[in-house]
C-alpha cells in the first residue's frame, strides 16, 4: 500500500482539516484511503474514521518500535485495519490501495517519534501544510527551508510538495505556485472556511464522532486538491525486517469499556484482544452490568465529562465489587480515574453543573487515590516504565514504553503500592506509575500492544479461570 505524511509546519497549522480533505478527495476519485496518525493520538483519528470509514491506525516509533511502526503500516494495507475497533465491521471491506498519514506537531518537533522520523523509518514522501493565509513567496521559501532542514540534521526526508492551507484562489494560489521551486509541488490548497473549523476542549479537538465535519464543506475543499499529483507521489513504504507469527490464541474473555466516558483505545489493540480472546464490551455510563468475563480494560477518555452518570448508574460500584473479589481490571488514563476512589471535576467539564463549580463523585474504589481535575495539563510526553515487581502488564526488571497527557492529578493514600517506576514522564507521583490493589492495576501511561503488555494482561487473565 502507497502512502504519504502530511506534515505540518507548526502545530495548529490545519494538518487535520487537510488530511481530512485529503482522504475526501482520494475518496471521490475512486480510491480506498487507508488514514494513519503520526505520534499516540486518539482524537485526530476519529475524525479519520469519521470520514474514511475504516479505523486511522497509530505510527509511533516509541510506542511501537521500528518494526512494529512497520508491521502495524502493512498490516493496515491487507484490510485488518477495517475491522479494528470494538464495533463488528463486514470482512468484505476493500482492502485499501493508499494511506494518508497526519503528521504530529511540526514536522520537525518531537525527540521520540516526530513525523519526520515516521516518515523517514517508513521512507514515505512528505506533503508539507504550510499556513498560506498571509503569504505567497515566503509559503515557498518556508517549504523550501524545510527540505533543506533534512541535510542540516542528517536525516533522509523527502519533502516533495505542499498543500497551502487558508489559501484563495485567483491571484494568491498563482502567486505561490510561481514562486516554489520546480522540484517542490504544489498539490491543492485548502480554502478558508469556517465549517472547516473542528470544536476543542481541554486534551485537543472533540472526538470525530460528537462533531465531524460538513461533508459539503469537505467536498468543497477536496475540489480544490490535485489527486493525480499525490497519487503520483505516494509510494511503497519500507518493509519490516522481522516479521512476527500470528499470537496462538488463549482461553479467556475480556470485557472492553466502551462508550463516550471509555473512548480512547488504539485499533491494535482491540485487534490483539480479538485475535487472541473472546471479546465482549459494555457501558459504564449507560448501566450495563459487567459482563461474565475473566478481566476488564478501561480504555482512556472523559469521565470527567461523565462523571454524574458513572456515579449513578451503578457499573462502577459493580466493577469495585468484582475487583475485591480477584477480577482483573486494567485502566489507563481515564480508567484509572475510574478505578479511583473519587474524581472531582473543575465544574467546567460537568455539563449537569453550574459551570465553573467543581463536584465530586464517587467512582468504582478499586484503587487508593482520589482524583482531581485541574484547567491545565498535568502532564504529557512519552514515556518509560519499568516493572518493580510481576504485575498485570509486565514482569518483574521489566520495561515498557507509552504515552501519558492528562488534566488530573491523583493523590494516593500513604500505604499505596506502585508497579512502576518512571524511567521516563511523570506517571502518578513523578518518580511511580501503576497503582497496584488485588489483581487490579491502573496507570496514566497508555501503551501499545507491540509493547507486550496486553499479552501479559491476557495471560495473567487466562490464569484467573483455573
Amino acid at each position: 500500500m502507497k502512502g504519504i505524511v502530511l506534515g505540518g509546519v507548526s502545530s495548529g497549522v490545519g494538518k487535520t482539516v487537510a488530511a481530512l480533505a485529503t482522504i475526501q478527495a482520494l475518496s471521490d476519485a475512486g480510491r480506498e484511503v487507508q488514514p494513519a496518525k503520526a505520534g499516540p493520538d486518539f482524537i485526530d483519528p476519529s475524525h479519520h474514521e469519521a470520514i474514511a470509514g475504516r479505523p486511522s491506525r497509530t505510527l509511533d516509533l516509541w510506542l511501537c518500535g521500528a518494526d512494529g511502526l512497520k508491521r502495524n503500516y502493512a498490516r493496515a494495507g491487507t484490510g485488518d485495519g477495517a475491522r479494528a475497533g470494538t464495533a463488528a465491521v463486514s470482512t468484505s471491506t476493500p482492502a485499501p490501495d493508499i494511506c494518508v498519514v497526519e503528521g504530529v506537531m511540526g514536522l520537525y518537533d518531537g525527540d521520540a517519534s516526530s513525523s519526520a522520523m515516521v516518515a523517514a523509518e517508513l521512507d514515505l514522501p512528505v506533503v508539507l501544510v504550510v499556513d498560506a493565509k498571509a503569504g505567497m513567496e515566503s509559503v515557498a521559501a518556508t517549504a523550501l527551508g524545510f527540505r533543506e532542514y533534512a541535510a542540516e540534521i542528517g536525516r533522509d526526508i523527502d519533502v516533495a510538495g505542499i498543500i497551502a492551507q487558508r489559501a484563495h484562489g485567483g491571484r494568491h494560489e498563482r502567486g505561490i505556485r510561481e514562486a516554489l521551486p520546480d522540484d517542490l509541488e504544489f498539490f491543492g490548497r485548502i480554502p478558508p472556511n469556517e465549517a472547516l473549523e473542528i470544536p476543542d476542549r481541554h486534551l485537543g479537538l472533540e472526538m470525530g464522532s460528537e462533531s465531524a465535519l460538513p461533508r459539503a464543506a469537505l467536498r468543497e475543499a477536496a475540489e480544490t486538491l490535485e489527486t493525480d499529483r499525490l497519487l503520483a507521489a505516494a509510494r511503497k513504504p519500507s518493509a519490516p525486517e522481522r516479521e512476527c507469527a500470528a499470537p496462538d490464541p488463549i482461553e479467556t474473555t475480556i470485557a472492553v469499556a466502551s462508550d463516550r466516558a471509555f473512548c480512547f483505545r488504539y485499533p491494535a489493540t482491540i485487534e490483539r484482544l480479538r485475535e487472541r480472546a473472546e471479546l465482549v464490551t459494555f457501558s459504564p455510563v449507560a448501566g450495563d452490568p459487567v459482563p461474565d468475563c475473566d478481566g476488564v480494560y478501561l480504555p482512556g477518555g472523559y469521565p470527567e465529562l461523565h462523571a454524574a452518570a458513572l456515579e449513578s448508574a451503578g457499573t462502577l460500584a459493580e466493577l469495585g465489587a468484582r475487583a475485591s473479589e480477584g477480577l482483573p481490571v486494567f485502566g489507563e488514563c481515564g480508567g484509572l480515574m475510574a478505578m479511583s476512589q473519587s474524581l472531582t471535576t473543575t465544574g467546567e467539564d460537568d455539563a449537569e453543573r453550574e459551570s465553573g463549580i467543581g463536584t465530586t463523585h464517587e467512582m468504582a474504589g478499586i484503587l487508593p487515590a482520589d482524583v482531581t481535575m485541574h484547567d491545565r495539563y498535568q502532564s504529557l510526553d512519552h514515556v518509560e516504565l519499568a516493572a518493580v515487581d510481576d504485575t498485570l502488564t509486565a514482569r518483574a526488571d521489566e520495561t515498557i514504553r507509552g504515552h501519558e497527557f492528562h488534566y488530573s492529578s491523583a493523590t494516593v493514600d500513604s500505604d499505596a503500592r506502585f508497579a512502576f517506576e518512571t524511567v521516563r514522564g511523570s506517571g502518578i507521583d513523578g518518580d511511580h506509575d501503576g497503582l497496584m490493589a488485588y489483581d487490579s492495576l491502573g496507570t496514566y501511561a497508555h501503551v501499545h500492544p507491540e509493547s507486550g503488555a496486553f499479552d501479559r494482561f491476557l495471560a495473567f487473565a487466562a490464569g484467573t479461570r483455573e
